[in-house]
């Protein structure tokens, strides 16, 4: 018998589902007697208990098998297969979506059968392509909707933020293509949506990529069972998802709910939109920076790109190497803050991990914060602020306009697409970057590039272009990025720093600024210290986890202890990151 929330296959007399919870029985409206959840007709009274379910039952058409291999990109597909055996049997902390259209039988009944299949395969091509589009994978197709994992069996750090990314992305395809429906075939289509964060372990890939695993607590189940209470047309989700994800995206709390098989009552927030931070380093802005211990002559040496020399027009290229959680993105905004104090324009941009899904999404980043563009510019507004500026520069005729607007992604709908090949277009782009450039005047600038490392190959290409600006202009560009193999152009950089583990004294003074004095903190300060080996986001994130635990309380500086700390545990945040380190090693690794 499968569960109606989570799908998973239970005993044929179960009466709750062994992974979830959820009741396997359901009331007959007329007389209450207990049936089970596929029943048609009550087995008390012969009340119609499924009405679309009857009358299709001897015309509806099977639906075909649809196989998870079938639909995975073959480079994702291939990632997995290839270190299935060190994979299998892992911990992950993952994300986990349901997705479903809602009340599917009713609507199958309304159209024929070939166009139901139709309107069935563009649905799982939605939900596949913008899933995958961040390096999600769709483990179950459950007929009328799909479960999907982020995080498993490929780890990712922000799994959570790529959920949030493929439901904002799924809501605005999903509902033009229920507008569109409506209008086609007068079909009321809608679709939920339901996120929970938690632990699984993986368990056997098979060739199909079709993945056992084991919940834990009830990380499968939750999400399932914010699927099922989701409005129509809406993202809902755990407080276990929000709280990893608050501050990258807006979110509606709507209060707390009890939930069966859950003793504590579980927090629902539906996902809004886009939010204000973009980066670790904003979230810890927001909370408050820690304290910059243990990296002044780093930074002294950082700080030199600043140092232009007067009679010779020429910038500095600096690298910055470490480990994830290690520093690097700090201690380039300490050199930011150091630029803007003197009056030096500073623009910044980061890769991300899905790079092949948003090619030159750094670079439009720059582009964008050179014109002044905001986040919160609609696009007639940018296009105004693009125009203007490349006008000021006699580079504004209707070709190269067109051009720019398409690129930074503003362009006016109503404007016909300039019809130029992809290799035209970007050799243009580039022809049009070095112009802007030569016509630019010679204004101190300071380009910030994190995360080099997830670079897509556009980027890297613009990249290179953009050293002719450190020749020629007043311009110095940081990149910075973990331990790999740096694109050529980057090894002449003058200035390479590589960040070590902050020593004992350092990690013990970091623990002491955020927790405070208090004698009763030494023993977990010292803990602290010692586990982080020198990494000051562990100790920053186990710090904020005791906070949220409620371990901890009081204001940063001056905090005490609620109840003792018999171990310090390793934060969600932690496992995710060290997991998507691991995964990224070689199988004999």
């Amino acid at each position: 018998m499968h569960c109606p929330s989570c799908q998973h296959h239970n005993a044929e007399h179960a009466r709750f589902c062994n992974q979830c919870g959820t009741s396997l029985e359901s009331g007959c409206p007329q007389c209450s007697a207990t049936n089970e959840p596929n029943a048609k007709f009550c087995n008390q009274c012969g009340f119609t208990l499924n009405q679309a379910a009857a009358s299709t039952a001897t015309t509806a058409t099977p639906q075909p098998e649809r196989s998870v291999g079938q639909y995975t990109p073959k480079h994702l597909a291939d990632r997995i297969l290839n270190n299935r055996s060190a994979l299998e049997g892992e911990r992950k902390q993952v994300t986990v979506m349901f997705a479903d259209l809602q009340g599917s039988m009713e609507l199958a009944e309304q159209v024929d059968a070939e166009r139901w299949h139709e309107i069935l395969d563009e649905f799982f091509s939605i939900l596949g392509e913008e899933i995958h589009r961040v390096e999600g994978t769709i483990n179950q197709y459950t007929g009328d909707g799909i479960m999907a994992l982020f995080g498993a069996p490929i780890a990712h750090e922000d799994h959570a933020i790529r959920a949030c990314r493929a439901g904002l992305a799924l809501r605005e395809r999903l509902n033009a293509f229920g507008k569109r429906l409506r209008i086609e075939d007068g079909l009321n289509v809608s679709v939920r949506i339901g996120l929970n964060s938690g632990e699984v372990v993986v368990g056997t890939i098979g060739d199909d990529l079709r993945m056992d695993y084991t919940a834990q607590g009830h990380t499968v189940g939750l999400a399932a069972r914010m699927e099922s209470l989701a409005a129509p047309g809406t993202v809902l989700m755990t407080r276990h998802t929000a709280r990893l994800v608050e501050g990258y995206f807006r979110l509606n709390d709507l209060g707390s709910s009890k939930v069966k098989g859950v003793t504590e009552p579980i927090g629902l927030y539906e996902l809004e939109s886009e939010g204000r931070l973009r980066s670790r380093l904003d979230l810890s802005r927001e909370r408050g920076l820690s304290p910059f211990i243990g990296r002044e002559k780093e930074l002294e040496q950082l700080a030199a790109v600043l140092q232009y020399k007067e009679t010779v027009p020429r910038g500095f290229i600096a690298s910055v190497q470490g480990d994830a959680g290690i520093g690097k993105s700090r201690i380039c905004h300490e050199v930011a803050e150091e630029a803007r104090a003197q009056g030096i324009d500073v623009f910044t941009c980061a890769c991300v991990p899905y790079a092949d899904a948003e090619p030159f999404k750094p670079i439009r980043e720059l582009i964008r914060a050179y014109f002044g563009v905001q986040d919160n510019d609609d696009d007639n507004s940018a296009r105004q602020k693009i125009a203007g500026s490349l006008t000021l520069l006699n580079l504004g005729d209707s070709n190269t306009l067109q051009l720019m607007f398409e690129f930074l992604e503003v362009a006016d709908p109503n404007q016909k697409p300039l019809n130029i090949p992809p290799e035209l277009r970007i050799q243009m782009l580039f022809e049009l970057y070095d112009r802007f450039n030569t016509a630019a005047p010679d204004r101190r600038s300071l380009i910030i590039i994190d995360d080099l490392h997830w670079a897509d190959t556009g980027s890297l290409a613009f990249m290179e272009r953009m050293l002719t600006e450190v020749c020629d202009h007043p311009v110095s560009i940081i990149y910075n990025y973990r331990p790999h193999q740096p694109p050529h152009w980057l090894t002449d950089a003058t200035i390479k720093l590589d960040l070590r583990p902050l020593d004992e004294s350092a990690m013990l003074e970091l623990a002491e600024r955020l927790m405070g004095c208090d004698p009763d903190l030494q023993a977990l300060r010292k803990r602290l210290a010692d586990r982080a080996a020198g990494n000051p986001y562990f100790v920053e994130e186990a710090v904020q986890a005791f906070i949220e635990a409620g371990t901890l309380v009081g204001d940063a500086g001056s905090m005490r202890l609620t109840k003792p700390v018999e171990d310090v545990k390793i934060p969600d945040t932690i496992h995710a990151l060290i997991g998507a380190r691991i995964d990224r090693l070689s199988e004999d690794q």
